[in-house]
C-alpha cells in the first residue's frame, strides 16, 4: 500500500463496511453523484441562450450534450472494470474531478466566447465524470441489495433523472440573475462547477463495500427451481458476456429506448415552444423551463417505480411496457399535434418515465442474465448504446427540426416526422426484447470466483 495519503483513502480496501453498517447508508451516497450529474438533462435550458449569444443552430448547440453522452457510454464501457476493481469511492471522486472540471472548462469558452472550449469542457470532460459517476454504485447496490436489485438501482439511477429538476430551475434562474449572454452563461457555468463538487464529496466519503460474502439478515438467494426462467444461478464475464445474443438484444433495446426519450430530453425547452407557438396559450420561457422541470420528475419517478414494479412482475414483462406504451404514446403526440397542452404532457411524461425506467432496469436485467460477479463492467460496455442513441436521438430531432423550419413549417410539422422515426424505434426495440432467452451455459464460468470458502456475513456483521 503506497503512503500516499489521497490514493491511500480512496484504495478500495479502505472503504469496505465495519460490523454493523446500514446497507441503507449506501443508495444516499449514490444519489449524491447521480443528482449531479443528472444535471446533462437540463441543457436544453442553455440551448435558446448559447445559440442566440454565439448565433448556433439548433443542431450545433447540441453538441456538447451529445458528446457528453458519447463519452458516458466510451467512459463507462472502457472504465467499467476499472471502477469493478478499484471499488466505487475512487469512481465517484474522478467523476466529481472530470465533472467540475467541464463546468469550468465550459465556463472558461463561454467568457471568451470560444465555443468549442465549451464543447471540449462540458461533452468532452465532463462526459468522462458522467460515465465513470453512473457506474460507479450500480454493482455496488446490487451486492448491497441480492432481494431487491431493481428497487435499489431504481433509487440511485432516479437521482440522474431527477438531477435536471434541481438544475432546471436553478439554471433559468440563474440566468436571469447573470444575465442570457455569453458572461452570464460563464458565470453560471461557474457556479454549477462549483457547488456540485462540494456536493459529489458527500458521496466519496460516505460509500461503502459490503464485505466478503456478506448477505442481508434472514435472506437466502431462491433455488434455481423456484426463479423466473430468466434469472440465472451462474455467473458471466465481462469478456463472455459481449459474446452472447443476450447482451446485443439487450444493447438495442436499450439504444432505442433511449433515442425515443433523449431526443425529447435534449430539446425540451424549445420543443414545447415551437409545439404551441401558433397557438391561443404559447409556452413562455419560464413555463418551457417548468415543462422540463415536469419531464425530470417523470423520469425521476419513473426510474424508482418501474424499477421496483420489475421485481415483482420480471424485467422482459416491464420493458414490454417501456416500448409498446411508449410506441402508443408517441402515435398520441404525432395525431393529437396541439390540439391538447395536457394531453402532450401526459404523452411527453409517459415517454420519459419509460426512459427513466428502462436506465434502472437494465443493471437488473443485466444481474439476472449474467449474475454478480463483474455486473458494473458488463453494464458498463451496455452503456455504449446510450452514447449511440445520445447522437442519434438529438440528431434526429434537431435536424428534422431544422429542415422543416427551412421549408417554412412551424407548430407540431417541425416534429411530426421524427415522432414517427421513433414509434419504430420503439418497434425495434419491443422485438429485440421478445428475443431475450437464458444465457447458454457454455458462457458461464466454471466455477465461482471466490474459490476459497469464505463464511458468510448477515446484515449485522456477524458469521451466519
Amino acid at each position: 500500500m503506497t503512503s500516499w495519503a489521497v490514493p491511500d483513502v480512496l484504495d478500495r480496501s479502505r472503504s469496505v463496511a465495519p460490523p454493523g453498517w446500514s446497507r441503507w447508508l449506501v443508495p444516499p451516497a449514490a444519489l449524491s453523484i447521480h443528482l449531479a450529474i443528472g444535471q446533462a438533462y437540463a441543457w436544453s435550458v442553455f440551448k435558446p441562450p448559447l445559440e442566440t449569444s454565439l448565433h448556433l443552430s439548433g443542431t450545433l448547440s447540441a453538441l456538447p450534450f451529445q458528446l457528453a453522452i458519447v463519452m458516458l457510454g466510451l467512459s463507462a464501457a472502457f472504465g467499467g472494470t476499472l471502477v469493478e476493481r478499484n471499488g466505487p469511492r475512487w469512481a465517484m471522486c474522478v467523476s466529481l474531478i472530470c465533472f467540475s472540471s467541464g463546468f469550468l472548462i465550459a465556463s472558461l469558452g463561454a467568457a471568451t466566447r470560444q465555443y468549442w472550449l465549451v464543447v471540449l469542457g462540458y461533452g468532452f470532460v465532463g462526459g468522462i465524470g458522467l460515465g465513470v459517476g453512473y457506474i460507479s454504485p450500480v454493482s455496488t447496490l446490487i451486492k448491497w441489495f441480492p432481494d431487491r436489485p431493481g428497487m435499489a438501482t431504481g433509487i440511485a439511477i432516479m437521482g440522474f433523472g431527477g438531477g435536471a429538476l434541481i438544475a432546471s430551475p436553478w439554471s433559468a434562474q440563474m440566468l436571469k440573475s447573470f444575465g442570457p449572454d455569453s458572461s452570464g452563461i460563464a458565470q453560471a457555468f461557474l457556479v454549477h462547477g462549483l457547488v456540485y463538487a462540494v456536493f459529489m464529496s458527500l458521496g466519496v466519503l460516505l460509500v461503502r463495500v459490503p464485505p466478503d460474502g456478506w448477505k442481508p439478515a434472514g435472506w437466502t438467494a431462491p433455488a434455481p427451481s423456484t426463479v423466473r426462467p430468466l434469472i440465472s444461478g451462474a455467473d458471466v464475464s465481462a469478456r463472455n458476456a459481449i459474446r452472447t445474443p443476450q447482451f446485443w438484444c439487450l444493447w438495442v433495446l436499450l439504444c432505442c429506448n433511449v433515442t425515443a426519450g433523449i431526443g425529447i430530453l435534449e430539446k425540451a425547452a424549445p420543443m414545447v415552444t415551437d409545439f404551441f407557438s401558433g397557438t391561443s396559450a404559447p409556452v413562455g420561457i419560464s413555463a418551457a423551463a417548468g415543462f422540463v422541470a415536469v419531464l425530470s420528475l417523470a423520469n425521476m419517478s419513473g426510474r424508482f417505480v418501474w424499477s421496483s414494479t420489475s421485481d415483482l412482475i420480471g424485467r422482459k414483462n416491464v420493458y414490454r411496457l417501456y416500448l409498446g406504451a411508449g410506441a402508443l404514446s408517441y402515435l398520441v403526440i404525432a395525431i393529437a399535434g396541439n390540439a391538447s397542452k395536457p394531453l402532450f404532457i401526459l404523452c411527453t411524461m409517459l415517454i420519459l418515465s419509460f426512459y427513466g425506467g428502462g436506465f434502472a432496469t437494465i443493471p437488473a436485467y443485466l444481474k439476472d442474465l449474467f449474475g454478480t460477479y463483474q455486473v458494473g463492467a458488463i453494464h458498463g460496455r451496455l452503456l455504449t448504446a446510450w452514447s449511440t442513441a445520445g447522437v442519434l436521438g438529438p440528431l434526429i430531432v434537431n435536424a428534422v427540426a431544422d429542415a422543416q423550419k427551412s421549408a417554412g413549417r412551424t407548430g407540431p410539422a417541425l416534429y411530426t416526422v421524427s415522432v414517427y422515426i421513433m414509434v419504430g424505434l420503439l418497434v425495434v426495440g419491443f422485438v429485440a426484447n421478445e428475443l431475450v432467452r437464458p444465457v447458454n451455459p457454455r458462457f458461464h464460468e466454471p466455477t465461482a470466483p471466490d474459490a476459497p470458502a469464505r463464511a458468510a456475513v448477515t446484515e449485522g456483521g456477524a458469521a451466519a
